[in-house]
């Protein structure tokens, strides 16, 4: 305690002499300097230390949780990247099987279309193969009715004096039948 006296005597006795230099060594005024700082501090630590920690505080944590956002929407976005990569991979694979079902459906159709000619063909061909037969038919009954009556008028020249027409044209239906057969 007595320390403290003695620099409060000091402070407040002034020497003899007063130089004004820069230099000199003032207790009174370090001593003054020294309460207004540790007031100074006093003060500031009462109203504005807390109000600085806070702000250093709010700061802190608003990059802390920018960085937690940052790295959550890396991490979607690589999810969404891997995401997308499986679903332009599946959509791929369905494009070449969709693809391929077409190739095969192609394929079905052709070879139906194929089978389908040929059997107009075949069925072309029988229809022709019969109005073939029906027209020879027709042809063959037009030309033995022809004959018959070129027959029934010859025999009739040569052979009217003894046959009559009735006899004359059984005879030669049953000639014309035995010609057919």
């Amino acid at each position: 305690m007595n320390t403290i006296g003695y620099l409060l005597l000091l402070v407040f006795s002034e020497g003899g002499e007063k130089s004004g230099s820069p230099l000199d060594v003032n207790p009174g005024v370090i001593l003054w300097t020294v309460v207004t700082f540790v007031l100074l501090l006093l003060i500031l630590k009462k109203i504005a230390w807390k109000p600085i920690l806070n702000s250093l505080s709010e700061r802190e944590n608003f990059i802390k949780d920018s960085l937690e956002k940052a790295d959550k929407a890396q991490k979607d976005a690589e999810k969404l990247l891997a995401e997308n990569k499986v679903n332009l991979s599946k959509a791929e694979e369905d494009a070449q099987k969709i693809i391929e079902q077409g190739r095969e459906l192609a394929e079905k159709l052709k070879t139906q279309i194929l089978e389908e000619s040929k059997v107009q063909a075949r069925k072309m061909i029988l229809d022709a193969t019969s109005e073939i037969e029906r027209k020879n038919s027709e042809a063959f009954n037009t030309l033995k009715g022809q004959v018959a009556d070129i027959a029934v008028n010859a025999v009739e020249k040569i052979l009217r004096e003894t046959l009559d027409k009735d006899k004359q044209v059984k005879l030669v239906n049953k000639y014309l039948d035995d010609l057919k057969n």
